[in-house]
């Protein structure tokens, strides 16, 4: 049962179906991926997994990191995550399991989590898609800003205005995207269109739940 996988996005590339159909594809080096820890209902109030990804030097990790991968007799890994499974799953995961690209095929949806790319200090054109002043008709200083923002009562802004200010660098989902190709060898997914993230940053990848 597909529990769920971490990866970094590689790039984009395309690929071709039987028919001859060019398919924009994400490249996401995926695992393999280690179980460090599991959450049960009865003590921990919710049933999941704790994935570790990413191995790295001992000698960057901290004591207690150390002492928690100890316990699951795993390598040293860098990037700890949670994953939600379902209860009856549990009884098939155990510490120090490996977690491997094969739990998804071809034609799998999933739903993959990743930090969108930072793009700085933006205005409201930008950050919120505010179409501007009139640009034409004499002259307009105020094309790109924002407008009113307040009247005399309450004699402040209200909170929760569109205003400019850092854009992007959030936690993004995107939802039932289509896998296209699964590398075992590898440790490759090749996922339909575009994901959030820059190159060599950390996507989580799950099964995706039809509603």
């Amino acid at each position: 049962m597909p529990v769920g996988i971490l990866g970094k996005k590689m790039g984009m590339t395309q690929v071709f179906d039987q028919n001859g159909n060019c398919i924009p594809v994400t490249v996401i080096q995926a695992g393999p991926c280690y179980v460090t820890g599991i959450k049960t209902q009865e003590r921990d109030r919710y049933a999941a997994i704790q994935l570790g990804y990413d191995e790295v030097p001992e000698k960057k990790l901290n004591l207690p990191r150390k002492g928690h991968l100890k316990k699951a007799e795993v390598k040293p890994l860098k990037v700890l995550r949670e994953f939600r499974v379902p209860e009856e799953a549990m009884a098939e995961l155990a510490l120090g399991q490996e977690v491997v690209v094969s739990q998804f095929k071809p034609g799998d949806f999933v739903d993959v989590t990743g930090t969108s790319k930072g793009k700085g200090f933006t205005g409201v054109m930008k950050r919120h898609n505010f179409h501007g002043s009139k640009a034409s008709h004499g002259v307009h200083e105020y094309f790109r800003h924002g407008g009113s923002i307040g009247n005399c009562t309450p004699a402040h802004t209200v909170k929760g205005r569109k205003m400019p200010g850092r854009s992007g660098a959030a936690r993004v989902t995107l939802q039932n995207v289509e896998v296209v190709q699964v590398r075992d060898q590898e440790h490759l997914l090749m996922i339909k269109g575009g994901l959030p993230g820059a190159r060599n940053s950390l996507v989580m990848i799950r099964k995706a739940i039809k509603k």
